[in-house]
């Protein structure tokens, strides 16, 4: 993510990315990785010292609200992604953490028809962009744009 004040939203977002992910490697369930976050994450440096970036302007509200209804809607979620997966391709073939932005994205495109389609593509691009240099993030913006196209008219 871009130096200086991030957006709550984007925080949000990103905090559910990584709940999500920690929940899969660790089977965590959802309140307890939602209270931890409010409890020890939020708050806290996202950069190095001295760069600034806080995790305190999170929308925490939003961030229960992603992770918890990619949670309760995963199956429809998961649905969603697998469509626009490669012939032959299954969703846990996957890197964890490309499955948890997808999850995320898919989430707001499906759940959150209020936020523009464009808004939400960005934002986990660009998270993507912070977790990997290679082409995932390119294949995240193919994906979460197909994603779009099949359930916003």
């Amino acid at each position: 993510m871009s130096k200086g004040r991030i957006q709550p939203r984007s925080v949000s977002r990103l905090a559910a990315v990584q709940a999500l992910y920690q929940m899969e490697v660790s089977g965590v369930g959802v309140d307890a990785v939602v209270r931890e976050f409010a409890e020890h994450r939020f708050d806290r440096d996202v950069g190095g010292p001295g760069e600034g970036d806080q995790l305190a302007a999170a929308d925490e509200t939003f961030f229960a609200e992603l992770a918890k209804g990619v949670v309760a809607n995963q199956a429809a979620i998961d649905q969603a992604i697998v469509r626009r997966l490669a012939s032959g391709w299954r969703l846990e073939r996957l890197d964890a953490t490309a499955r948890a932005v997808l999850r995320a994205g898919a989430f707001e495109l499906l759940h959150r028809l209020d936020v523009p389609t464009e808004v939400v593509i960005d934002e986990y691009v660009e998270i993507a962009k912070s977790f990997f240099e290679g082409p995932e993030a390119g294949f995240i913006n193919g994906a979460l744009d197909a994603i779009a196209r099949d359930s916003r008219v």
